[in-house]
């Protein structure tokens, strides 16, 4: 069941949601309507809580372009409302969505394709205070949240462990740090884009992703043809392994002291980000794709049964 014949489609964009990504996600929802917009579509934003079901079946859109961000909208809940309406819409379907939200299992569908991951574990809160559970350097973060909120980094030779915050979830993902280059790959309908790297002072958190200034994006990548194609590889491979529909980005580190044997897959998002600071419309520009016309794209990709 695809998008609507009728001349001017009715889009929906849902942006705001009930995830710590909620701002991101208004960002990402008004940029996207904007574009929409100006290539002709009929939009109507609309900030998704809890009433979203019924606000949907009233308002009857031809399609729903998704632009929430985090749990409930990008890990398989919205899609599944979405299906149970008959509503095309935008990205990937239930099954792929919460796939891909759960790192931990995103990482044993990557093992089972063949493709290079890091060690990494899941543990308590409690567990991760009391004592070291892997040997530093080593990073703690929620296995199904996005958009690095909240990320902490055990440095090389840390006598403690860490002292997490209140609101970080009680089961946590510990991933042995990878050093060197952060590298991402963007897939769209199948193919992947370009090889993006990442540059930033420090971590890429948050504050890098989503605030001007706060990263330097080389795009496409300055890197080794083996390493610019294995992304390429590698990105598709996930996309496919996980179910993705629409677009998708895959995010990478590379040791470049070890060559291709350096180069591990962290995750897959199937929702990134499309603000004016996103990777994912660079990275669609560097192909001479507008956001315009990326927007379009996802709009006549949209459907249900994803």
């Amino acid at each position: 069941m695809g998008l609507s014949s009728r001349a001017t489609p009715k889009v929906a964009v849902l942006m705001g949601g009930l995830s710590a990504e909620r701002e991101v996600s208004l960002s990402t929802g008004r940029e996207c309507a904007a574009a929409l917009r100006d290539e002709g579509f009929e939009v109507q934003e609309l900030v998704a809580k809890a009433d979203l079901p019924a606000i949907l079946a009233d308002e009857k859109p031809d399609v729903v372009f998704n632009a929430l961000h985090g749990r409930w909208g990008e890990d398989g809940c919205v899609q599944g409302i979405l299906e149970w309406l008959k509503i095309p819409y935008t990205h990937s379907g239930v099954l792929a969505s919460s796939l891909a939200m759960d790192k931990e299992r995103t990482k044993a569908a990557y093992t089972r394709a063949g493709l290079p991951v890091v060690e990494s574990l899941l543990a308590t809160k409690p567990q991760i205070m009391a004592a070291h559970v892997m040997e530093p350097p080593y990073v703690v973060k929620p296995f199904n949240e996005g958009s690095s909120v909240g990320v902490y980094i055990v440095q090389d030779g840390s006598n403690t462990p860490p002292q997490l915050s209140e609101d970080m979830p009680d089961c946590l993902m510990v991933e042995k740090f990878v050093p060197g280059r952060e590298l991402t790959v963007s897939v769209l309908g199948g193919k992947a884009l370009c090889v993006t790297e990442i540059v930033t002072e420090g971590w890429y958190d948050y504050a890098a992703k989503y605030q001007p200034g706060g990263s330097h994006h080389v795009c496409p990548a300055e890197l080794p043809e083996e390493i610019t194609q294995a992304c390429l590889d590698y990105a598709c491979r996930a996309h496919d392994v996980l179910g993705c529909r629409g677009v998708s980005r895959t995010d990478f580190r590379w040791d470049d002291s070890k060559g291709l044997a350096g180069l591990v897959l962290l995750e897959t998002n199937t929702q990134p980000g499309m603000t004016p600071t996103s990777l994912t419309p660079e990275q669609a520009q560097a192909c001479d794709m507008s956001f315009g016309a990326l927007c379009r794209w996802l709009v006549e990709d949209a459907s249900c049964e994803r």
